[in-house]
């Protein structure tokens, strides 16, 4: 069978090219099929099959060359020199999802942490798959405060292909009935813990505006009909999602809607492909498909269609964007605003309140749960009682009490039979809050191409210049003093405010450079995520965002795309395109 990249134009040429295999790059492959687009789905990363290259997934502590899987300080140094700074990456049980620093270059004029990953999958496979819709306090935010350009969009454009998500990749929680959290379609939440229901008497006992909920995670505890057909399961509550899941239950592209999309026959995934730059028409005043590099052995190859989805994740979709230069767009592919690579936000964290919690040494839980507890913004809803004088917009926590086990006693001295009786006994409760904080649109945060520094296939890198500025400094305190309060109020002991370190990027939530709008003027996207200037071309991912909201912003680039997916399809059918 003659190579995809080999054929003639004819077989090259799709209806469909979606750029990316991530969250949002699978769910346009998904909702383009099954709508009947031959569809092309370029990754630039390589093949991960669902469950065989989950290489990682059944491991023993034991079968790691070091303990806890510690990558060996030598190939730290080497390839991760710039992820070591989070420790996130740096582990043999995952960091295979996970790109090189020495390959995958970038500089920063400002520390900023890319965590990135290049494969089949892209970070669906590693997200924290925390899901929660945002609502018309975050989509009217920037309007009412005069802040950047207003969303082109409101909560009700949104609400149904919410539904739609929710019920088909399944998510599980509860409904709270808060303006600020909309409802949505769930399946049966996790389970609390004893200190956490304490928690939440007292806390909602005296601060009625504060509700502690459970986390809403895309993990399957009631798989439906149609979720187990295509091979997903009841999640096992082993919490070592990160490494891949074989029951397929969360959500990851490769467990879900690439395997919807293959059952077509309507998808062709080509793996080690690399988009360069998107190829524009003047005369069409339309894209006409892409030129593609090939990761193994450096061929182009163009791939035309008449639709184009750019999915490759926020910064990655902007570096195709910005390299698509051309007569038109000297500056990049609709970048007749100057946004392009302007806006980027992160949600900023790591900054909270830690405790530990007397009595219920009788008690414990079974399992790792997968997810923790969830307190919803409860700052700026827009009424004078919950308004702050220091900072705009707000913040939720997540968070959780567990016990501690055998790890207490790391740094201790012990050994023989004293030391096994201890450590057959769990630990003591604590309880810890993180806050997740709105950071705001800053025209001057952004990226752009360096062309000095190149990657390991001999392309231009990204230079990044991002920091967080003085509403999101006074967030933080108050994300100190608020968790403090729950804490001392819940009863516990010994409360501890913490802010560590933080730089943007280590949210893994990058957003903004392509924002929506209404205006071309000031603004990249139009309402149903095309570019202003090149309707044929859709960019559904983070890049898209106009603002941040404090919530995880997964399950809205979800949304915002299998939206854009039935434009593109009912446009194409009115010849549109």
């Amino acid at each position: 069978m003659t190579p995809l990249e080999q054929g003639s134009r004819e077989e090259r040429t799709f209806d469909a090219i979606v750029v990316g295999s991530g969250i949002a790059g699978g769910w346009a492959a998904k909702e383009l099929c099954e709508r009947g687009l031959k569809t092309l789905v370029l990754e630039r990363g390589r093949q991960v099959k669902h469950v065989e290259d989950y290489t990682t997934f059944n491991k023993d502590p034991w079968d790691f060359r070091y303990a806890g899987g510690r990558t060996p300080q030598d190939e730290v140094e080497r390839h991760y020199f710039k992820q070591k700074r989070t420790g996130y990456t740096v582990n043999d049980q995952w960091n295979h999802w996970f790109v090189k620093d020495d390959e995958h270059p970038y500089t920063e004029v400002n520390r900023f942490d890319w965590i990135r990953g290049y494969h089949v999958g892209g970070r669906s496979i590693t997200w924290g798959r925390q899901s929660y819709r945002w609502s018309d306090l975050d989509f009217e935010a920037n309007a009412k405060e005069g802040v950047a350009v207003d969303w082109p969009i409101r909560y009700a454009d949104l609400a149904p292909w919410y539904d739609h998500v929710e019920r088909w990749m399944g998510v599980s929680g509860s409904n709270e009935g808060l303006p600020q959290l909309p409802d949505g379609v769930f399946q049966p939440p996790m389970e609390f813990n004893v200190v956490e229901k304490s928690f939440k008497g007292k806390v909602e006992n005296k601060f009625p505006e504060r509700r502690v909920t459970m986390g809403r995670t895309a993990h399957l505890t009631k798989p439906t009909d149609e979720q187990m057909k295509i091979g997903r399961g009841t999640c096992q509550t082993r919490n070592l999602c990160m490494r891949g899941c074989a029951f397929g239950a969360y959500f990851s592209s490769n467990a879900a809607t690439l395997i919807a999309a293959d059952h077509t026959g309507n998808m062709t995934l080509a793996p080690d492909s690399i988009v360069t730059e998107v190829i524009f028409d003047p005369k069409a005043n339309k894209a006409t498909g892409v030129r593609v590099k090939n990761g193994n052995t450096g061929e182009m190859t163009e791939y035309f269609a008449k639709v184009i989805f750019l999915n490759a994740s926020s910064l990655a979709t902007t570096w195709i964007m910005l390299h698509s230069k051309s007569d038109r767009f000297p500056n990049g592919l609709g970048n007749d605003s100057d946004e392009l690579g302007r806006n980027v936000m992160d949600h900023h964290f790591l900054a909270g309140a830690q405790s530990e919690v007397d009595g219920y040494d009788d008690r414990y839980y079974a399992g790792r749960r997968p997810t923790g507890i969830y307190v919803p913004r409860f700052r700026n809803l827009g009424d004078s009682g919950t308004k702050q004088k220091d900072f705009t917009r707000g913040y939720g926590y997540q968070g959780g009490a567990s016990r501690s086990g055998w790890q207490r006693l790391v740094a201790e001295i012990g050994f023989g039979r004293e030391l096994k009786e201890e450590i057959s006994e769990p630990g003591n409760w604590t309880m810890g809050l993180t806050g997740f904080g709105e950071m705001l649109p800053y025209r001057d945060n952004r990226v752009w191409l360096n062309n000095d520094v190149k990657d390991v296939n001999g392309l231009p890198t990204l230079t990044m210049d991002v920091t967080i500025r003085q509403n999101e400094l006074n967030m933080r305190k108050d994300m100190q003093a608020a968790a403090v309060e729950m804490m001392e109020t819940a009863g516990f002991r010994n409360v501890r405010p913490y802010d560590r370190p933080y730089a943007p990027g280590l949210g893994i939530h990058e957003m903004g450079t392509a924002r929506m709008g209404r205006d071309p003027k000031t603004s990249v996207l139009n309402a149903y995520n095309q570019i202003h200037a090149c309707k044929n071309v859709y960019v559904t991912d983070g890049a898209a965002m106009t603002s941040a909201a404090c919530v995880n912003p997964s399950l809205t680039y979800m949304a915002l795309t299998v939206r854009a997916a039935d434009h593109a399809v009912n446009a194409l059918k009115r010849g549109e395109l």
